[in-house]
């Protein structure tokens, strides 16, 4: 009986570990979704940003960089 007891408790104590990692990977998954979204929308925003930049160096003419202001 002594053998069944102690197969049974580490039977026991392996599913609340399994469950226990099940919960980590659970979040661990939700957590790098986040994350990918989070940089999918920081990727596109950094698009319209460059776009942005490039309209507005178009719409200067020349592309040449500004003087530099006068306290330099």
């Amino acid at each position: 009986m002594t053998d069944d007891h102690t197969l049974s408790a580490r039977i026991d104590a392996l599913e609340m570990r399994l469950t226990e990692q099940d919960v980590v990977l659970d979040d661990l998954n939700a957590t790098i979704t986040a994350q990918w979204r989070q940089i999918d929308a920081l990727t596109r925003h950094l698009a319209k940003l460059v776009e942005q930049v490039e309209e507005a160096g178009a719409r200067t003419g020349t592309g040449a960089p500004e003087p530099p202001p006068p306290h330099y």
